[in-house]
């Protein structure tokens, strides 16, 4: 690495010197195929000269983790998503709601267009808050409602600047001067701020929430609380796998932990219960029968709910006649032989019977195969391994339109999300059944060839979280900005019906939707950027809410502060979301050398502009990206981007479709995951041991290794592992065995190493079922393909391979 020249004040970059020309001749099949090196044998470079994200994320955990963060400072950036901090809210919203890819804008569409960083926010308008920090605060104003500006219609919030002793605000977005309502007047102190700024959450704070008034409700009433309807699918599959019997068992306990609102007893909830295969069944559960009541629909093309009076009921109420009915469903169905299932009639269903409730809520489907019988939304198997690679292959990732495009448009109406639970054991069309989950706000689950003794646990545990947690329904979003620009594209598990407002059925804690901003005007850098998300929901208790985050950053002529602010994680959630989209209608060849273009060309602007003159055979990072090219490689390499024939279809279909709805910490873990040694951990230590790079030259034979990725965790045991360790681990003296689980032991090894896995698992939004491999045993593939600086194994470069092609892309631009 060479000494980097003087560099302009505050901005650093990360310098270093390639060996000899790095690569001459055409770079293999990239982006995409492997990598064919051509023209003289490299020097090899050391791999710790090359910028490595454990060390990036260590160094802000040493600098800024176990500390407060204050957002009370225009366009500040904040700690690393994976940085433990405490936030302290004091008039710009916490991080755990909104990041950015940049702090800094560009003051005009031209410096935007010249150095291609894109400018957007990823919002989670309801993420979990740590318990050590303070709720959010809701202000009622009563009859009257929110204050807003009469012009721009933004709420009442820390950027409005009071004038005329109180009378009046001009208006932080768009400068409109605007009367302050008689109940809301204030007078202002020798700042000319008002006297009881620090009583008002909206006038103090980033985040806060107004009670709606009946304006804010469909047809002018107050909603009603939503409803839990479990739909299961009793066809043989289902059946036979012990499924149906697991799930029943489970609702018996789990309906007691429906979420409740804030201070509440009960949960306001009411829930259902259909079962189906190529018919429906519906069940009256009301608390007065003594025996639950089974209706059947078998006119699926004409979808009705057969009774209205029980089918939705309050589970404290009703309790005996439910956890009857969970008793009978496994030995009804004992004996069935029907393997057809239908699919859109069962959402058409849940959908009818919530409209005729007249509340939103949520349908918990699961669903074991391909809808092949006669009905409405009948697909076929449409997979063809041909179409990959081709111009066509982009079909295989398009939903079937049709009805589901109806039943989307109505169940978005209705507030009706759709969580689909799939447990397929071939070709399920993932593309077409995971449509309306992901326009709904919904969450799609796929246990292939499921077990109970197998994936049981592991699906028990996604169903409990879903149950439980934190939700928000029939929910409209707006993102109002300053004048100078606006947002133009919204990404996420959302629906749109005009260019504005984003619609969810459903917003829970998990869910994040990423916002591009493009300019319209000149930014100017006195007053910054500023931006509101307004977010109006129904509560579980049925409460109309308004749920309001703001953000103001900072504008600058100078390319070298954007750099200097930018967050390369939240940076690759827009690229990821961007890419997944735009293969719809690209090929993937198309979509990758998009990525990688902009990658030099903003790695190139900023050469250009920012950093102290050198040579050219230097490769010059700006310091907040140091690490973006293993985050962009790794995103590259992608099953979904991939494009190779030996990976299922419905498995990129899916991860196509979890990547969409993500944050910006699931992703980051996603593209560069942890790997954790364990053979040298302390086990009297509280800590997780520090993770190493993601590269087999990492690894060592006499290790034990833990890697995860929020999707998927091994454990991997070197083939010269200590017998004394694989003892403790799995209570045998050899080894040559084949463990499948890791057993819960007596002794200080086994202890920690559950904790650790305890402790990752609570910090991940899906559960993860332990896979172990062994060293050069075949389930080994697996695990590697997390090897993310390595060459894939379905194509595309390692980490190296790929620095040095960007670099020669960076020197091409520049000459």
């Amino acid at each position: 690495i060479a000494p980097p020249p003087l560099a302009p004040a505050g901005l650093r970059s990360y310098y270093f010197i390639w060996v000899n020309n790095p690569m001459s001749g055409p770079y293999g099949g990239f982006p995409g195929g492997p990598a064919q090196m051509a023209g003289p044998p490299q020097k090899k470079l050391d791999p710790d000269s090359i910028p490595g994200t454990t060390q990036v994320i260590e160094d802000d955990q040493a600098k800024r983790g176990g500390q407060v963060y204050v957002t009370n400072i225009r366009g500040q950036v904040p700690p690393l998503v994976t940085t433990d901090f405490t936030v302290q809210d004091q008039g710009n919203a916490s991080p755990r709601f909104m990041r950015c890819t940049t702090y800094s804008f560009p003051s005009t569409a031209d410096l935007a267009k010249q150095c291609k960083v894109p400018l957007a926010a990823i919002i989670k308008p309801f993420a979990n808050v740590p318990k050590n920090e303070t709720p959010l605060y809701i202000v009622n104003h009563g009859e009257a409602g929110p204050i807003r500006c009469n012009r721009c219609k933004a709420y009442m919030c820390p950027y409005m600047q009071f004038m005329e002793g109180g009378r009046r605000y001009q208006c932080g977005f768009c400068s409109c001067i605007n009367e302050v309502p008689v109940q809301y007047f204030q007078h202002l102190d020798h700042m000319g701020r008002r006297m009881d700024l620090y009583e008002r959450p909206e006038l103090s704070l980033g985040s806060y929430e107004f009670i709606a008034t009946l304006d804010y409700c469909k047809n002018n009433k107050p909603p009603n609380p939503p409803a839990y309807i479990f739909m299961i699918d009793v066809s043989y599959n289902n059946i036979k796998s012990g499924l149906v019997k697991l799930i029943c068992e489970e609702l018996k306990t789990l309906l007691d932990r429906l979420p409740k609102e804030e201070g509440a007893e009960t949960s306001a909830i009411k829930v259902g219960f259909v079962t189906y295969n190529k018919i429906l069944h519906f069940y009256n559960v009301k608390s007065a029968l003594a025996q639950p009541q089974m209706m059947v629909v078998s006119d699926v093309a004409e979808m009705f709910v057969p009774l209205l009076d029980g089918f939705l009921v309050n589970f404290q109420e009703s309790r005996a006649v439910i956890n009857n009915l969970l008793d009978q469903i496994p030995d009804m169905f004992a004996e069935t032989n029907e393997s057809e299932t239908v699919f859109a009639p069962v959402i058409q269903a849940g959908l009818e019977a919530l409209k005729a409730a007249e509340c939103s809520g949520k349908l918990f489907i699961f669903q074991s195969s391909i809808p092949t019988a006669e009905a409405p939304g009948k697909l076929k198997n449409r997979d063809d391994k041909k179409l990959v690679g081709t111009e066509k292959e982009k079909t295989l990732f398009q939903p079937q339109r049709g009805v589901y495009e109806q039943l989307t448009k109505d169940c978005v109406a209705q507030g009706c999300c759709v969580d689909l639970f799939l447990f397929p054991n071939q070709y399920v069309d993932i593309a077409t059944m995971g449509d309306v989950p992901s326009h709904t706000g919904g969450s799609i689950y796929k246990y292939s060839n499921f077990q109970v003794e197998m994936n049981g646990q592991q699906f028990l545990s996604d169903l409990r979280r879903d149950v439980e947690k934190s939700i928000g329904f029939d929910a409209i979003m707006r993102v109002r900005t300053g004048t100078g620009f606006r947002a133009t594209d919204f990404f996420g598990a959302i629906y749109m019906n005009n260019t504005t407002d984003v619609e969810m059925a459903a917003v829970d804690c998990d869910k994040a939707v990423t916002v591009e901003f493009k300019h319209d005007d000149t930014l100017s850098e006195e007053t910054g950027a500023v931006m509101q998300c307004a977010l109006l929901y129904t509560t579980i208790g049925g409460q109309r809410r308004l749920r309001i985050h703001n953000l103001s950053l900072n504008c600058s002529s100078q390319l070298s502060e954007l750099y200097k602010s930018c967050e390369t994680d939240a940076l690759i959630n827009f690229f990821a979301k961007s890419a997944y989209r735009a293969m719809l209608n690209q090929p993937l060849k198309t979509v990758r050398e998009i990525l990688v273009n902009q990658t030099a060309h903003m790695l190139a602007c900023y050469r250009k502009n920012c950093a102290s003159p050198s040579a050219a055979s230097q490769l010059i990072l700006p310091d907040a990206m140091k690490v973006f090219p293993v985050y962009m490689n790794s995103l590259l390499k992608t099953p979904t981007l991939v494009g190779s024939t030996e990976l299922s279809t419905d498995d990129r279909a899916f991860h196509r479709l979890l990547v969409n709805a993500m944050g910006v910490e699931e992703t980051q873990v996603l593209l560069y995951p942890r790997l954790i040694p364990l053979h040298t951990m302390d086990v009297s230590s509280e800590a997780i041991p520090a993770p190493v790079r993601c590269s087999e030259e990492r690894l060592s034979e006499s290790g034990i290794f833990l890697l995860e990725n929020g999707l998927s965790m091994f454990l991997w045991l070197g083939q010269a592992c200590p017998p004394d360790l694989i003892q403790n681990l799995f209570n045998v003296i050899t080894n040559v065995f084949q463990p499948t689980s890791l057993p819960v032991l007596d002794n200080a090894h086994s202890r920690k190493i559950h904790s650790i896995i305890s402790s990752i698992s609570q910090q991940r939004a899906t559960s993860m079922k332990l896979l172990i491999v062994k060293q050069k045993d075949r389930s080994e593939m697996l695990f590697r393909q997390h090897l993310v600086e390595d060459k894939g194994l379905h194509g595309g470069a390692s980490y190296m391979d790929f620095l040095c092609y960007v670099h020669r892309e960076i020197r091409q631009l520049l000459t």
